[in-house]
């Protein structure tokens, strides 16, 4: 791959190579613009985590282009999916920087998708945690206490939306638990969750470590499991490095059981847990985008992780998680968003018949 800051001698050997053999090797983004779509409003995770990741792509890309975040909100963050999948180019200049509230509706086939998220090119990633916890009013010491629980409530927004693979772990453990859904926003739930109105919830490790931890170290709530880290061979079996005292869903099932879970059940909590944790803030580019672009944000990415400021910054704002490289992201993302017609069959049944939503 050239790489050059200036013309002469490059740009003779860079025009005598285009001619040979047509356009060489973007060099790099100097003196250009790139805009990350962000298909909700201003102020959200998505939103907060775009605009801080702004300046260290500004700082690593090579060419130190500029970087513009962009709000597309509107219909669950389908409108913005449509508007990229209309208006992106194979260029690197403009991406769609969003979650499973995208992805899900992919996966699920819901007729407004129109978009082909499994196309498209990964720029990187940046994983979530999360973390499920009780009300220590319910007695709930342990998830072998948890699945023999009754009087159980989740409160969540929405069964299709970030709350699927926690639905579906409670599916997995067999537990009882009757789901409040309608909330506005995970901040509302936590409160209601504090309020006593709800004794069971998840929240995403940032807020869990700064807003839910201590309320666990006073002994006020039970931590019970995290919703796991992508192993290497693509799977969400590990412990999360944000909290790694606490069980994965996968290990807590093990412990529970004797062995690992296996089945429909749990290939649809690791396709939308992977969805939802591991891919839960990805970057993506027009289907078309070529390898040497790809590689530029590849490079970016490697020094952004290298970054001492920005493994300071990210602690408090994304949970201290490394931005994830593109080569590890496009296998398992793909993976995730195609899953087999058993596992998709058994999402939409449950969805359409638990939780009444609309397919």
């Amino acid at each position: 791959m050239i790489r050059h800051t200036g013309w002469g001698t490059c740009s003779v050997a860079a025009a005598v190579v285009a001619g040979l053999f047509g356009t060489p090797a973007q060099a790099d983004f100097s003196g250009q613009t790139i805009e990350v779509i962000v298909p909700f409003a201003p102020g959200g995770a998505t939103d907060v985590a775009a605009r801080f990741l702004e300046k260290y792509f500004e700082r690593h890309l090579e060419g130190n282009p500029n970087v513009e975040v962009i709000n597309r909100e509107g219909g669950g963050s389908i409108l913005g999916a449509k508007w990229f999948e209309a208006n992106a180019e194979p260029d690197g200049l403009r991406l769609l920087f969003t979650t499973s509230s995208t992805a899900n509706p992919y996966v699920l086939g819901q007729p407004e998708v129109e978009y082909d998220l499994a196309a498209y090119r990964v720029a990187y990633g940046l994983p979530f945690g999360s973390v499920t916890y009780v009300s220590a009013a319910t007695g709930i010491k342990t998830v072998e206490d948890f699945v023999k629980a009754d009087g159980l409530i989740y409160g969540g927004i929405g069964a299709a939306a970030s709350d699927l693979p926690t639905l579906l772990s409670f599916e997995l453990f067999d537990v009882d638990v009757n789901s409040a859904l309608g909330f506005t926003g995970r901040g509302p739930i936590r409160l209601s969750f504090e309020r006593g109105e709800t004794n069971v919830d998840f929240q995403f490790t940032p807020v869990y470590l700064t807003q839910v931890a201590d309320t666990v170290a006073a002994g006020d709530a039970v931590a019970l499991m995290s919703g796991g880290y992508m192993a290497a061979d693509g799977n969400m079996t590990e412990r999360d490095p944000a909290v790694p005292d606490l069980p994965s869903v996968h290990e807590a099932y093990t412990d529970l059981h004797g062995e690992a879970p296996s089945g429909v059940e749990w290939d649809a909590y690791n396709a939308m847990a992977a969805l939802t944790l591991a891919f839960g803030l990805t970057a993506y580019l027009h289907p078309d985008t070529p390898d040497d672009i790809i590689t530029l944000y590849a490079d970016a990415v490697e020094r952004i992780n290298a970054d001492p400021e920005f493994q300071e910054e990210a602690k408090d704002v994304v949970g201290g998680y490394p931005l994830t490289l593109p080569a590890y992201a496009e296998g398992p993302l793909r993976a995730a968003l195609q899953p087999s017609d058993e596992v998709r069959e058994y999402l939409i049944k449950l969805l359409s018949e638990k939780y009444d939503v609309q397919f």
